[in-house]
């Protein structure tokens, strides 16, 4: 079995940012327009998205194939950058960051859940939800949170397991671990349950569910499956690269807004 270097924890620690941003949405979309090239013509995914999303929400973005919905996504993991307007993650503006800081925004705040579940095939199940520490080492501390994270989704008897020797949705489920072992302020999820059969799927949001609600992360979730939103989640619905409506949970928090911004 490959063994991963352990490095001794550091005696320093950053300085918290949650206190400076507690009155602060987690998300802060204003005025966005994304367009890219397709061929000969510009294509406009996105035209004129604002939107607000409080921390600690369970967020679903929705919408028809080709809406803007996953367009949205990539921009608030800053995956790509806007064409105009500005985004505010936690107070940053992502927009301002040069290419070196959002790098930085990416491998240390940011949680990512894809459809594909983007495994390694060579690296064991655990040495998979490490993959964000790897390259600078991994502490003792991230270690054993690893393991945590993997029991709490029901996978401690295969962390020395390859992939190909997991079912779709226990590969998911380290994916999920693998988002969450950063502590990170934000999750995005790209149709998270997209390539799974609808009972497997059910877990996975049981699972995303239990994991939020205990850790307090904000979480966006793009889905074309309906059935998996609850009253209480918020709903933001996207249609022609806009901002088609919003339903607020029933217990209505009026922090927590969508704006058309049109």
């Amino acid at each position: 079995m490959a063994r991963e270097y352990v490095r001794p924890e550091s005696p320093h620690r950053a300085i918290p940012t949650e206190s400076r941003n507690r009155g602060l949405p987690m998300i802060d979309v204003r005025n966005v327009h994304k367009s890219y090239r397709s061929g000969s013509r510009w294509v406009e995914a996105l035209r004129g998205i604002s939107c607000r999303i409080d921390r600690g929400r369970f967020a679903f973005i929705v919408g028809p194939s080709g809406s803007g919905k996953s367009s949205l996504l990539y921009l608030l993991g800053a995956l790509d950058r806007p064409t105009s307007g500005e985004i505010l993650v936690d107070g940053q503006s992502l927009t301002a960051m040069s290419e070196a800081q959002q790098n930085a925004y990416r491998r240390e705040q940011i949680g990512f859940i894809f459809q594909a579940f983007n495994l390694i095939s060579n690296l064991t199940v655990l040495q998979n939800v490490l993959v964000p520490f790897l390259p600078r080492g991994v502490t003792a501390a991230q270690r054993s949170r690893a393991v945590e994270l993997l029991t709490s989704v029901g996978l401690a008897d295969r962390i020395e397991h390859r992939p190909y020797q997991l079912s779709g949705g226990e590969q998911q489920r380290v994916a999920i671990a693998r988002a969450l072992v950063k502590s990170p302020r934000l999750i995005l999820a790209d149709e998270p349950t997209g390539e799974l059969d609808s009972r497997t799927g059910d877990e996975i949001y049981t699972i995303l569910r239990q994991l939020q609600e205990s850790s307090g992360t904000t979480l966006v979730i793009v889905t074309h499956d309906r059935r998996f939103i609850t009253p209480e989640d918020l709903v933001l619905e996207i249609q022609d690269g806009q901002l088609a409506g919003t339903a607020e949970p029933e217990t209505v928090d009026y922090s927590a807004t969508a704006l058309t911004g049109r």
